[in-house]
């Protein structure tokens, strides 16, 4: 296989798309579109003591059992159905495709744990597997699979289905793992989906003692504050997207209505520390110029850039300084804007959610906001496309996914395969 065989545009024919601002790729980006924020109170769950008690929550999506994998496993459900309606691909319980999940790290919550200890009365051995087998399968709901097994089994994609967790990075990893099977030539198609519902009380504790949520909950609607200079931390957020790619000749083949293209994939590792970007940015910048040469493409192709754009100090002003040195003087009249101002930051789904939106931004030719957008950081001398939506000319995006433990991706996403 040739470098340009490997490097071939991948085609994008159905999106499904679920946050905190609603159900549905029309009803997201209409929201989305308006600079509305999805991020409230929490109602879950009790949030005395909690350092922040908000969230951008999915709490239309109820199922029987409320915790992290079964909420998430929904919301992952209704989004697949939606990218395969829009598809047309396959028949239903039968899609032509492996899927890549990427998918929150799974571990037991307080409640299950509390109930599994109740049915064990001892720490022993014998009474803790003698518990497990008395017919309670909470604990099948913690198991690294759970999520991916069951959407496999649902929509019969092909081969084992594969969990990713790359951090904050893992949606865009996962749009990756479906673009290099279909160019190796082992699939014509692949389901990319991410999901988390991860807004529990001990990830809240744990990212708060890493002083990296927002604390400014007197209007959560305005907490998050991407590029701002007093910008604190970033919302917790739920969601989930789906992509459905496919071979273009395939696509074309059949009649299939072609959404967009994936025109590249760049990844690079940065091992400086668990949460800190290394302090040159070479990473991130290997990243997207990682993207920009799997697409074949130089920075001056790129229209806008959807940014990963956290609302923390750090992450801000690192990706910031590598998009600076990507795009050089061009940087000024490059805009960039942050989904996480009006959903929050939705983990493992956002790379995913995030290029979804990228894909409506270029279908309707309009921006999406930064919103809460007040005070503008003399050190992000970024055109944000602050506070309001704007028409402009976008036939090729940069979407950007920079995870904690420096796992990096960036995506190069555009109307035409050219």
């Amino acid at each position: 296989m040739t470098r340009r065989e490997f490097s071939r545009p991948v085609a994008i024919t159905g999106i499904g798309i679920l946050t905190s601002l609603g159900e549905g790729r029309e009803e997201n980006w209409r929201r989305l579109s308006a600079g509305e924020s999805g991020i409230k109170r929490i109602r879950r769950f009790p949030i005395d003591n909690l350092r922040t008690d908000f969230a951008g929550t999915i709490d239309f999506v109820a199922p029987e059992s409320p915790d992290t994998p079964s909420i998430t496993l929904e919301a992952a459900r209704r989004v697949a159905r939606e990218a395969l309606a829009q598809s047309g691909l396959g028949r239903p319980g039968d899609f032509p495709g492996p899927l890549f999940l990427a998918g929150p790290p799974i571990e037991h919550e307080w409640p299950q744990r509390r109930g599994f200890a109740a049915r064990a009365h001892s720490v022993r051995y014998g009474a803790m597997a003698a518990a497990t087998r008395l017919g309670n399968e909470a604990h099948e709901h913690f198991l690294n699979g759970f999520i991916a097994d069951h959407i496999a089994q649902e929509f019969g994609t092909r081969g084992a289905p594969a969990t990713i967790s790359t951090a904050c990075a893992s949606g865009a990893t996962v749009i990756q793992l479906g673009v290099e099977a279909i160019r190796r030539g082992e699939a014509t198609a692949a389901l990319a989906l991410g999901a988390d519902a991860s807004v529990q009380p001990e990830a809240i504790i744990r990212f708060s003692l890493l002083s990296a949520l927002s604390t400014a909950g007197e209007d959560p609607a305005k907490a998050a504050k991407p590029f701002s200079k007093n910008r604190d931390g970033f919302v917790m957020a739920e969601g989930a997207a789906a992509f459905v790619l496919e071979d273009a000749e395939a696509a074309r083949a059949r009649g299939a209505r072609i959404l967009g293209y994936v025109l590249g994939c760049g990844e690079a590792a940065d091992n400086f520390h668990r949460t800190r970007s290394s302090p040159d940015g070479a990473p991130i910048i290997r990243c997207m110029r990682n993207a920009l040469a799997d697409a074949g493409l130089g920075p001056e192709a790129i229209d806008y850039v959807n940014a990963h754009g956290t609302g923390t100090p750090e992450n801000d002003k690192m990706e910031t300084l590598g998009m600076q040195a990507v795009f050089g003087d061009r940087m000024a009249r490059v805009p960039v804007s942050s989904n996480k101002s009006m959903i929050g930051h939705t983990l493992t789904a956002a790379g995913l959610i995030e290029a979804a939106f990228a894909m409506m931004t270029m279908r309707d030719q309009r921006l999406p906001p930064t919103i809460n957008y007040r005070e503008p950081d003399p050190a992000i001398p970024l055109d944000v496309v602050p506070n309001q939506a704007r028409d402009a000319r976008v036939r090729r995006i940069l979407s950007n996914s920079f995870g904690f433990g420096g796992q990096n991706t960036s995506l190069v996403l555009g109307l035409d395969a050219a």
